[in-house]
C-alpha cells in the first residue's frame, strides 16, 4: 500500500503523516489496510499541483495507491487579493491531482472546507445542500470540487471548518498567545460553525480512505459554537478564564465576508463509515492534554 500526502507540511497534512507513521490516531488504531503503508510526502518545495505536467508525471512515478490532498491555498483574505493564485491552487491543482488519480486507478481524498456555502441558513448544512460561496476563497474551493468530481471516479470530497492542530499557526495557538501578551482578545459572537480538531480529522480521512464510500463528506467536530464562545473556552483551558471579550462582526471588518453561519451535519459519515468525531468542547479540551506531548 501507497500513500502520497500533498500538502504534507501543512498542519493537517504533518498529523496526517504523523498518524501514518506510528499506526493510530488519538481516536483508535488506523485502518488495518494501512499499517505499514509506504508514505510519500508531497509539498510545494518538490511537487507544484499547480503544474499539470508535473503532477501527472510525480504521481504516475509515485503510482499512489491512495492520494490525501491536503494542500490549498487557506489564506481568505490574501485569496481575495491573490485571486488568479487561489485559483490555481484551490481549483486547478485539485483539478490535476484529480486527472492524474485517475490514471493510475488512485483514490483521491479531498479536503475541502464550509466556505462553499453561503452561510445564511439556520440549519446545518448536509452534503446534499446547494454550494453558494460568497469569498473568492469559497468559490476557489467550490471549483476545486467539482473538477474532483468530474475527473476523479475514486474520489472522496471531504468538507471540514474551523480546522486547529498541533502543528502550525492557527486560530487556538494565536489566542492562547494573545492571552499571554495581551491578557485577551475581542473576538465576533455573531459568527456560528464547528471547531474542528486535526487529530479527529485526520482519524476520520483514514477511515475514508480505507473504504469505497466515494462521494462527498461532512467532517467536523460535533456542536456547535460562536468565534467567541470557541475563544472563551481556549482562555478557560489556557488558565485565562474571562479574558475574551465579545464584538460583532461590523465591529471587526475583515477585507473578506464570512459565512455568518456555516455549520456542517456530519450526516454522510454517519450513514457510511461512522462518525467518531468528538465535541468540539472534548476535541479543544483533549489538544490541551495532548499538546505538550507532540513531537512539534
Amino acid at each position: 500500500m501507497k500513500i502520497l500526502i500533498t500538502g504534507a507540511k501543512g498542519m493537517l497534512g504533518t498529523q496526517v503523516a504523523l498518524d501514518l507513521k506510528r499506526g493510530y490516531t488519538e481516536l483508535g488504531a488506523i485502518p488495518q489496510a494501512f499499517m505499514g503503508a509506504d508514505v510519500v510526502l508531497a509539498d510545494i518545495d518538490n511537487l507544484d499541483i499547480t503544474d499539470k505536467a508535473a503532477t501527472e508525471k510525480f504521481i504516475a512515478d509515485c503510482a499512489p495507491d491512495v492520494v490525501i490532498n491536503c494542500a490549498a491555498y487557506t489564506n481568505v483574505d490574501g485569496c481575495e487579493s491573490n485571486q488568479d493564485t487561489a485559483f490555481m491552487v484551490n481549483g486547478i491543482g485539485s483539478r490535476n491531482l484529480a486527472i492524474a488519480c485517475e490514471n493510475v486507478g488512485a483514490k483521491l481524498v479531498h479536503v475541502s472546507t464550509d466556505y462553499v456555502f453561503k452561510g445564511d441558513e439556520p440549519t446545518p448544512r448536509r452534503e446534499y445542500d446547494v454550494t453558494n460561496p460568497i469569498s473568492v476563497y469559497g468559490k476557489t474551493k467550490n471549483a476545486g470540487e467539482e473538477f474532483v468530481r468530474q475527473y476523479c471516479k475514486k474520489a472522496f470530497i471531504v468538507r471540514t471548518a474551523w480546522l486547529y492542530g498541533y502543528f502550525g499557526k492557527n486560530f487556538v495557538k494565536t489566542m492562547v498567545r494573545l492571552c499571554n501578551e495581551r491578557g485577551g482578545a475581542t473576538v465576533v459572537n455573531d459568527q456560528h460553525g464547528n471547531p474542528t480538531n486535526a487529530a479527529d480529522l485526520s482519524h476520520h480521512l483514514l477511515k475514508i480512505a480505507a473504504s469505497e464510500e466515494y462521494g462527498t463528506y461532512h467532517c467536523t467536530n460535533n456542536g456547535e459554537c460562536t468565534w467567541f464562545e470557541f475563544a472563551a473556552e481556549i482562555a478557560r483551558l489556557a488558565g485565562f478564564e474571562g479574558a475574551m471579550k465579545p464584538c460583532t462582526s461590523d465591529e471587526y471588518p475583515t477585507p473578506t465576508k464570512r459565512p455568518a453561519y456555516s455549520s456542517l451535519d456530519n450526516m454522510m459519515l454517519r450513514v457510511t463509515v461512522g462518525d467518531e468525531m468528538r465535541t468540539w468542547q472534548d476535541a479543544i479540551a483533549a489538544y490541551f492534554e495532548n499538546e505538550k506531548k507532540m513531537e512539534i
